[in-house]
C-alpha cells in the first residue's frame, strides 16, 4: 500500500470502534447500570477458564448469536452450532488472554478516550450520544455493556501497535534488495490472487501432526465436493480471519505471508486448493481469482495519476446496507441535477478524513489504491461520477477531477518498498504473537457445559 492510499488506513483506524461495535457487537456479562436496561438472564455458568478470568455462558451465547448475524449479512452458510460455538469460544478466550496481557503491562484505556470513541460512533451514524443509547436500549443492549465492548477495542489496539507493529523494522538494505527484484519485473510481481485461508493447528502432544492431518483431509474432501470454502474456514480454521470466512483479499507475491506463497506458486491458478506445512499448522489456501496487479513504477517512467475525491459510507446495523445505497444514489442524482457540488455532499456525509477538503483525497497512481477501487477510477472520465460501488472500507461515490502524466519519484518507489515489506512482515508477525500469547495463557475448557 502506497503513501497516498493513507486516507485508506485513517478511515479504517477511526472507523474500528464503529465497524466493530455495529457489525460484530458483543454484549459483555456486565450488569447495565439502573439507568439502562438491565440483563435478564437465566442463571449462567463458566463454560471456560482463561488465567484469572472466566468466559460464562451468557458471554458465549451472545457473542455466537452476532457472529452468526454476520455471517448471513455476508451470505456465508452457517457451520453446525457445536463447531461453531467452538469457534466463537476460542476467539473469546484469545481476546481475553489479550486483555489480561495489555493490563499486566500497564496499557489502561480511561474513561474519556471510550467517550470520545462513542462520540466519533454517533457522529459517524448521524445521531447524538443519547439517540444511540435510545437505539442501544431498543435493540436490547445495555449501554455499559458498549462502553465495555469499545474499551476492549481500543485496548487490543493499543497492545497491537506496542507489541506487534512498533517492532517491525525494515532495513535499508532489504529495501535495496525489494527494488532491484522488482526491476527484473517477475511475473509474481504483476499478478494478484484473492486467497481464503484455512489454519489448522498442530497440538503441542501430537507431534506428527496426525490429528491435524485427519481434520485437513475432510476439510479438503467436502471443499473438493463443492462446498462453500468460507463456510469451511468459518467452522475449522484457528486464524483470526476465521469469522470472516478466511478471506485475505488480494495479494501479490511480495504482499503476502511466505507459507502462502509457497503453497500457491506450483500451480497460481483460480481455484487451485493447496496445502502447506509448518511446524505447528496446517494451511489450506485457495485461489479464489487472479487478476493482473500493477508494476511498481521505476523512478525515471512516466505514470498517469488521477485526481479523486470521494464520498464513503459505512454500512452497520444502524445504517444498513440498502439506506447507504439508497443515500449514496439520491446524492449522485442531486450533484447531477445541479442541486448541489461534490465536495458540500462530501463535507456533510462523507465518513473518512478527507470529508473536511471536501472529499479530495489529492493525486493517486497505480498501485495506490486497492483493485476494485482503481478499477473504478480508470473507467471514469474527467468530470464523471461514479455510480456507489464497495471495497473492504465501504461504500464509495467518486468523482475523478482531473489526469496527468508524471514521472515517477525515486523516493516514492521506496516509500512503497517499504510499505509492501512491512505489510508482509506485519501479517506473520501478528499471527505469531496471538498464538504465542494464546500457549502461554492457562486455559481450562468445561466441556461439560459446551
Amino acid at each position: 500500500m502506497m503513501p497516498s492510499f493513507r486516507f485508506f488506513l485513517v478511515t479504517a483506524c477511526c472507523a474500528l470502534c464503529a465497524v466493530t461495535s455495529f457489525a460484530a457487537q458483543d454484549n459483555t456479562s456486565q450488569s447495565a447500570p439502573s439507568s439502562d436496561i438491565q440483563d435478564v438472564r437465566p442463571l449462567d455458568r463458566i463454560v471456560a477458564v482463561v488465567n484469572r478470568d472466566v468466559i460464562t455462558e451468557y458471554e458465549l451465547q451472545t457473542r455466537v448469536h452476532q457472529v452468526a448475524l454476520n455471517l448471513r449479512r455476508q451470505d456465508i452458510g452457517l457451520p453446525p452450532m457445536p463447531q461453531l460455538r467452538r469457534q466463537v469460544l476460542e476467539r473469546l478466550i484469545l481476546e481475553k488472554a489479550i486483555e489480561q496481557r495489555a493490563q499486566d503491562t500497564g496499557i489502561r484505556v480511561d474513561e474519556q478516550m471510550v467517550s470520545a470513541s462513542i462520540d466519533q460512533i454517533a457522529q459517524n451514524n448521524h445521531m447524538t450520544v443519547q439517540e444511540l443509547r435510545d437505539r442501544l436500549r431498543a435493540d436490547g443492549t445495555s449501554y455499559s455493556a458498549f462502553r465495555d465492548q469499545i474499551r476492549q477495542e481500543i485496548l487490543l489496539q493499543r497492545i497491537r501497535q506496542r507489541e506487534v507493529d512498533s517492532k517491525i523494522l525494515i532495513p535499508e538494505s532489504e529495501i535495496n534488495a525489494y527494488l532491484a527484484e522488482k526491476a527484473g519485473f517477475a511475473s509474481d510481481e504483476t499478478t494478484e490472487y484473492h486467497l481464503f485461508h484455512i489454519l489448522v493447528p498442530v497440538a503441542p502432544d501430537d507431534t506428527k501432526g496426525r490429528a491435524a492431518q485427519e481434520t485437513v483431509d475432510t476439510i479438503l474432501e467436502r471443499a473438493s465436493s463443492g462446498e462453500d470454502f468460507a463456510k469451511l474456514a468459518t467452522e475449522y480454521s484457528k486464524a483470526d480471519d476465521a469469522l470472516e470466512g478466511g478471506d485475505l483479499g488480494w495479494k501479490d507475491a511480495s504482499r503476502m505471508p511466505s507459507v502462502f506463497w509457497k503453497a500457491i506458486q506450483a500451480d497460481p491458478k483460480k481455484g487451485a486448493l493447496e496445502v502447506t506445512r509448518t511446524p505447528d499448522a496446517f494451511h489450506i489456501v485457495r485461489i479464489a481469482d487472479v487478476r493482473d496487479g500493477v508494476k511498481a513504477k521505476l523512478a525515471g517512467e512516466p505514470v498517469t495519476q488521477s485526481h479523486v475525491r470521494q464520498i464513503l459510507m459505512f454500512v452497520s446495523d444502524m445504517t444498513p446496507e440498502a439506506e447507504v445505497l439508497s443515500r449514496l444514489n439520491e446524492i449522485r442524482h442531486k450533484i447531477l441535477a445541479k442541486e448541489g457540488d461534490f465536495a458540500t455532499f462530501a463535507r456533510l456525509n462523507s465518513v473518512d478524513s478527507s470529508a473536511t477538503r471536501g472529499g479530495d483525497i489529492g493525486w493517486i497512481r497505480p498501485g495506490d489504491l486497492p483493485g476494485e477501487f482503481e478499477d473504478e477510477v480508470n473507467r471514469l472520465k474527467v468530470g464523471e461520477i461514479s455510480k456507489p460501488f464497495k471495497t473492504r472500507y465501504g461504500y464509495h461515490l467518486i468523482e475523478v477531477i482531473d489526469r496527468r502524466e508524471q514521472q515517477a519519484d525515486g523516493e516514492r518507489s521506496r516509500l512503497a518498498a517499504r510499505q509492501a515489506l512491512r505489510e508482509k512482515k506485519l501479517a506473520e508477525a501478528f499471527v505469531d504473537w496471538q498464538r504465542e500469547v494464546r500457549d502461554q495463557a492457562y486455559v481450562e475448557i468445561r466441556e461439560e457445559n459446551l
